[in-house]
């Protein structure tokens, strides 16, 4: 039997893809051997991207469905087909309960759940005009698994994610679409930077993270990987932790 994490001829589209885990993300699925689109709100950004991963620049705002729509088909146009979606885009507004905004409450679950629900939803569509098994892939987060204090917006937008993964893959496993997400633990990006450099927080991170230490880039980049590839066609509805054991407690 042969096992094979290779990409060789897929069209990959990943959303935020300009930094962090999606440009990480993105650069995983080419040296794999896919065709990777990656998207960013801003023109120069995806001109970047389109650069750096020798494809299609893809403007798109996952908060304004129009967007969203038109450069999932774009993306499709331009290969001819689509066989990977990684739902990446996503932001967190760390706020305790009482400090929480109904802008900024508005803002993470337009960008973690509904953004990805359409993105999804159009993707899923030229999966199955094209006949071939599709899939996606959600970066969820740990918090949508267990609590983590002045996060109840992020955490319930990615908890939405985990259960949104699930019908998803009920709903397109006829059509041989697997749905997954990968809900990594606190990952050293720029993005968590002012976090993880606070020595009272990072104390409190790795105090419930059991091998000792936070997550890189390729640890998320390599869980989607695997979740992309034929190694994975029977895994659907799932949600891979990648947090060194922090929800094994």
């Amino acid at each position: 039997m042969s096992i094979s994490f290779r990409l060789d001829g897929k069209v990959a589209l990943v959303t935020g893809a300009s930094r962090g885990l999606g440009a990480g993300i993105a650069e995983a699925l080419k040296e794999a051997g896919a065709i990777v689109v990656g998207t960013s709100r801003d023109p120069e950004s995806a001109n970047r991207v389109a650069k750096r991963l020798q494809s299609l620049p893809v403007v798109m705002d996952v908060t304004d469905i129009p967007s969203v729509r038109a450069g999932v088909d774009r993306t499709a146009s331009e290969f001819g087909r689509l066989d990977i979606l990684v739902n990446n885009a996503g932001v967190n507004i760390p706020q305790g309960v009482f400090d929480v905004d109904e802008q900024s409450w508005d803002s993470v679950m337009d960008t973690n759940l509904k953004g990805a629900f359409f993105a999804a939803q159009a993707a899923a569509r030229h999966m199955v005009d094209c006949g071939e098994s599709g899939r996606i892939i959600n970066i969820a987060s740990q918090a949508g698994v267990v609590g983590i204090e002045e996060r109840s917006a992020y955490g319930a937008s990615k908890g939405g994610m985990v259960a949104l993964t699930r019908v998803l893959a009920i709903e397109l496993a006829q059509h041989q679409i697997t749905v997954n997400a990968v809900a990594p633990t606190f990952v050293a990006t720029e993005l968590t930077r002012s976090t993880l450099e606070d020595p009272t927080w990072r104390q409190r991170v790795l105090s419930r993270i059991p091998l000792g230490n936070v997550g890189e880039v390729e640890d998320v980049a390599a869980a989607t990987v695997y979740l992309a590839s034929s190694a994975a066609a029977l895994v659907t509805g799932h949600t891979l932790l990648v947090d060194g054991g922090w929800t094994a407690w």
